[in-house]
């Protein structure tokens, strides 16, 4: 029926170079009307380069999935992990082997 209402969800993007953010949803017949719903709701005050909407069904979610399955950390792939790797004793903070000097030159404390 073309009359039925569907969600939407609604992305935005305050600038270029940054990711699209939730910002709610709205209720429309179709993606050219729930762009404009979307419009008139969200973009009011603030200022925004871009909206997106996505109909809610083909949202996926992970929700009432075993958490510990998607989200828990690999116990033995140390390696991913930057703690992982030793850090050479001719290493510092701010220089490594004399790569940095000329930039730890330039610090207005000293380095080291």
């Amino acid at each position: 029926m073309p009359n039925e209402l569907s969600t939407w969800e609604v992305f935005v993007r305050s600038q270029n170079g940054i990711a699209h953010r939730h910002i709610g949803s709205v209720q429309a017949s179709d993606s050219v009307m729930a762009l404009q719903y979307a419009r008139d709701v969200y973009t009011r005050r603030d200022n925004f380069v871009s909206l997106w909407v996505v109909a809610s069904e083909h949202v996926i979610s992970s929700a009432g999935q075993d958490l510990a399955a998607w989200f828990e950390t690999a116990h033995d792939k140390d390696y991913r992990q930057a703690t992982y790797y030793p850090v050479p004793k001719e290493c510092s903070i701010y220089e490594c082997s004399g790569a940095y000097r000329h930039i730890a030159a330039k610090l207005p404390f000293a380095p080291g």
